[in-house]
């Protein structure tokens, strides 16, 4: 039994003939005559009484004739939900992006999309960078947005999007205050406001302190930046923020200066996991992105 069983089944019933269901469909009375009778064999019942002038439905013929007619309205239902998302008018995708990627360009990337598929519906979960990496490992997460360089480069595909230098931040009245750039061993003495551990930039400014020489004195632990920014007012100690980030800043309670010897970046990128199924929506929210940044086309597997 497949569909057009039930379909013809439905028909022969509209018409009440099986002539007239036959050149509905146009195939041969004995065509639509075989099907309805291998319908019965398979269900193991008689549908219709064959008799009478015009057909008649058994018990067992309304019962499967509704049951029919809701199959063959799911059936073609289905061939309009797959041509919706094959046309990308529908979907779903779970994107993890930590919560500094809110001050870059993907807020206006995400609006862009929305107002080109609105059918595609975008969930966001914000989580530092190393969490939303083990999310695309698991799968929880379609695709993720991190801040530095994947710890498992071979497991996943990545977009890079964003390359921006940190600078320190610190008050007006701080004495780094007096230079134009500041060297990275200058901060030894200094307290630190720091990024929380499952931030991939807690990492990158540890491993540069210890380049340096340096095991940097930590006052408290963040993923808050306005309370990075907040602390550092208060002249509690200093902080390392993107360039984008510090280009916001009220530049008269705060100042923001660059580092050298290491210079440390926001390197924000797209990664997802490789030899996994992306749905449909997933990929044209990656080929935006490419196209959206002016990068490469991305070559799916």
């Amino acid at each position: 039994m497949d569909i057009r069983h039930l379909e013809y089944f439905i028909e022969v019933v509209r018409q009440g003939s099986f002539s007239k269901a036959a050149n509905t469909l146009n195939i041969t009375q004995p065509s639509i005559s075989k099907m309805i009778k291998c319908l019965e064999e398979d269900l193991g019942v008689t549908l219709l009484y064959r008799q009478t002038k015009r057909l008649e439905l058994t018990d067992a013929g309304h019962a499967v004739l509704e049951r029919a007619q809701q199959i063959v309205s799911l059936f073609q239902n289905l061939s309009g939900d797959l041509d919706g998302v094959f046309n990308l008018e529908k979907g779903k995708i779970n994107i993890g992006l930590p919560p500094i990627a809110s001050s870059t360009i993907f807020p206006q990337i995400f609006g862009e999309f929305n107002k080109a598929y609105p059918g595609i519906n975008i969930q966001l979960f914000e989580f530092g960078s190393k969490r939303v990496e083990v999310g695309v490992h698991e799968g929880s997460l379609d695709v993720g947005l991190i801040c530095s360089n994947t710890s498992k480069p071979d497991a996943y595909d990545l977009l890079p999007m964003v390359k921006d230098p940190l600078r320190i931040i610190i008050p007006p009245s701080h004495p780094l205050a007096q230079y134009s750039t500041v060297d990275f061993s200058m901060l030894s003495a200094e307290p630190f406001i720091l990024y929380n551990e499952d931030f991939s930039l807690h990492d990158r400014i540890m491993e540069a302190c210890a380049a340096t020489g340096f095991e940097p004195q930590i006052i408290c632990k963040t993923s808050q930046r306005e309370f990075m920014i907040r602390m550092v007012e208060a002249n509690v100690g200093i902080a390392l923020l993107p360039g984008h980030i510090c280009d916001e800043l009220n530049k008269t309670s705060i100042l923001s200066l660059p580092l050298t010897n290491p210079e440390i970046y926001l390197q924000l990128s797209v990664i997802w996991k490789k030899d996994r199924y992306l749905p449909f929506a997933v990929r044209k929210w990656l080929t935006f992105i490419a196209r959206y940044t002016q990068l490469d086309t991305i070559k799916f597997q």
